[in-house]
């Protein structure tokens, strides 16, 4: 049988305010004729369907619509866990249905492997599948008071019995197969990934998914990447870029043909239907955007932009620069600071200021010129009184005198 995986939809995800389901609704079109073009039977969905437990309706429509396109009305054997970011019952809500359409689904950790038949090969996979296995959702305390290398180590090993109970349904006759929504120690991360672990105490050691399986599907990390440099034990990744730490990432799929009782070769094929992130670092400042802007830079792309300034935007011009490119959605001024003496006249100059003053300096560099109004002046004063700090205090210097510095 050939089987496809993927994992880390993230449907209903914004990007600082910007709708992405035109884009993500391009992937299921793209995700569809790759199944169909490369006469997929099994298609392996590791978790983060969804961006939140209450996704909107229109995310939930573009799962389900997702889940009809690549099953094909049960010619095709889908089979979705929950990620972190999924309400375990509504991945699953529709499973009744679903099964009639050759979906499977799986909301909470349980004890028992599913069973696929493939239905264009007369074969099965058994799927010792684990979703985000959270101390909640397995219904466990992990020793909370133990250290960090401790919980590891306990949470490593109640995964890997897990995983070993799920194995056990494994036949020579069958096509075996892992998948999880886990954090596996040594993976790369990006900015765009909710935590799943406290420091590095919730991951887990990959020995403890190595049960006897042919191949290991892992949804959570958003870089496609292998594990401990398994071939046979990867991340998908995301679909699309969710964060500008991914800037650059090319997104994939991976896809591999799975006899019983034979090694896996995996391949990538990668993906086009995303905009792109880019980050744009303009140290000749306006003039250079303008310049990039009118050379038709970046066309497609969501843009960070870096600018570097000696004085700060008005809001005029922030306007100008937003409505120049539609997909310029991060505007990060960079103020060239003082160094050296001149640096040392500035501090010892703002020891002299009001923080009155202080604070309204700091507003309006941190706000893109806009001004502090008097209220939010007197409440700033307030709270400095609140805290039994006399007006001129070190602390309201550390905070409103931040702008002195950059």
């Amino acid at each position: 049988m050939r089987i496809l995986h993927t994992a880390d939809w993230h449907f209903g995800r914004t990007l600082e305010g910007r709708s992405r389901m035109p884009e993500q609704a391009a992937f299921v079109e793209e995700l569809a004729a790759i199944v169909k073009d490369e006469a997929i039977d099994l298609v392996l969905i590791a978790g983060d369907v969804y961006d939140s437990v209450n996704p909107p309706a229109a995310a939930e429509s573009l799962y389900y619509e997702a889940l009809a396109k690549l099953s094909d009305n049960g010619r095709r054997a889908v089979s979705v866990i929950a990620g972190n970011h999924d309400h375990p019952d509504r991945v699953s809500a529709a499973t009744p249905l679903a099964a009639r359409q050759g979906v499977s689904m799986v909301g909470f950790p349980q004890e028992r492997a599913l069973s696929v038949r493939v239905s264009g090969t007369g074969e099965t996979a058994v799927i010792a599948a684990l979703p985000y296995p959270s101390e909640a959702r397995l219904n466990e305390l992990l020793h909370a008071s133990i250290d960090e290398e401790g919980l590891r180590a306990a949470y490593t090993d109640r995964v890997g019995r897990l995983m070993a109970s799920l194995a056990s349904a494994f036949r020579p006759d069958t096509v075996n197969l892992a998948m999880s929504h886990i954090y596996v120690l040594g993976g790369s991360e990006t900015e765009s990934e909710r935590p799943i672990q406290v420091g590095g105490a919730y991951t887990v050691h990959p020995s403890a998914l190595r049960v006897g399986q042919q191949y290991t599907a892992l949804g959570h990390l958003h870089r496609p990447q292998r594990v401990d440099g398994d071939e046979t034990m990867r991340y998908s990744g995301s679909p699309l870029a969710y964060s500008f730490s991914e800037a650059g990432q090319a997104k994939s799929v991976v896809v591999f043909d799975a006899v019983p009782g034979q090694a896996v070769l995996p391949r990538e094929i990668y993906l086009s239907s995303g905009r792109p992130l880019v980050r744009w670092q303009a140290a000749g400042g306006l003039a250079e955007v303008y310049r990039w802007l009118d050379e038709g830079r970046d066309p497609r792309a969501w843009i960070e932009l870096e600018l570097s300034l000696t004085e700060a935007l008005t809001m005029e011009q922030i306007g100008q620069l937003r409505s120049s490119r539609e997909g310029l959605v991060q505007i990060r001024p960079v103020y060239q600071g003082l160094g050296g003496a001149e640096a040392a006249d500035g501090d010892r100059r703002r020891g002299s200021v009001p923080p009155e003053e202080l604070f309204r300096r700091f507003f309006k560099r941190q706000n893109n010129g806009a001004e502090a109004d008097d209220a939010l002046v007197a409440l700033f004063l307030e709270l400095l009184r609140d805290d039994d700090e006399s007006p001129d205090s070190e602390a309201a210097e550390a905070y409103a005198g931040k702008e002195e510095t950059r």
